[in-house]
């Protein structure tokens, strides 16, 4: 006779499974995307910068200080920092992530439109810096990491451990993206110049 406490827990189980096979098929699609896609300039904006890429950095990093705001919030949200947090709290919480999530397709898309998957030797001949390669894999990956995270939201049948998981690997993902693209040029660079914005 089956047992019906096994049975509910592979039940509980189907949902982060789906969601994290969704995200793997994300991550993976952008990344052929990435591959045979011609990169061009075309079809992407600067929003008045002077660069593209500038354009990047800073969204980039905006992108990084709301991503350590969702921790922060979610942490309060849970009791996990003490006090009682404010009432606003939960909505801030929602339209913090819901703008980040908007510049995270933004920059993702002026990318992978851009610049495209990066692996190996550029056209060239010089070879594609592991910083890069790190940033364009893990940069799919936040799409799949959204996808986990947006079904670990919404599921109602999901194991209590789903939602601080899909929060944790999306916050994760998107730190290590930040740092190896507006952190590095940042540090190598400083800030974008003030060229028209």
């Amino acid at each position: 006779m089956a047992d019906p406490a096994a049975a509910r827990t592979s039940g509980r189980m189907t949902v982060p499974l789906a969601a994290f096979a969704a995200g793997a098929v994300v991550a993976v699609l952008l990344g052929v995307f990435g591959r045979v896609h011609d990169p061009t300039l075309s079809g992407t904006t600067d929003l008045g910068f002077r660069t593209v890429i500038e354009m990047k950095v800073v969204l980039t990093t905006v992108i990084g200080v709301l991503a350590v705001l969702q921790l922060l919030s979610a942490l309060w949200l849970y009791g996990r920092l003490g006090g009682r947090p404010p009432s606003w709290l939960g909505t801030a919480h929602r339209v913090s992530g819901a703008l980040a999530l908007l510049l995270v397709v933004f920059v993702g898309y002026s990318c992978l439109w851009a610049l495209g998957l990066e692996v190996g030797t550029l056209h060239t001949g010089e070879a594609v810096p592991l910083r890069a390669v790190v940033h364009g894999v893990l940069g799919c990956a936040v799409f799949g990491g959204v996808v986990v995270k947006l079904v670990a939201v919404r599921a109602r049948r999901a194991p209590g451990w789903f939602l601080p998981v899909a929060g944790g690997l999306l916050l994760t993902l998107l730190l290590v993206v930040v740092l190896t693209s507006a952190g590095w040029y940042l540090a190598a660079r400083g800030w974008p110049s003030h060229g028209g914005w």
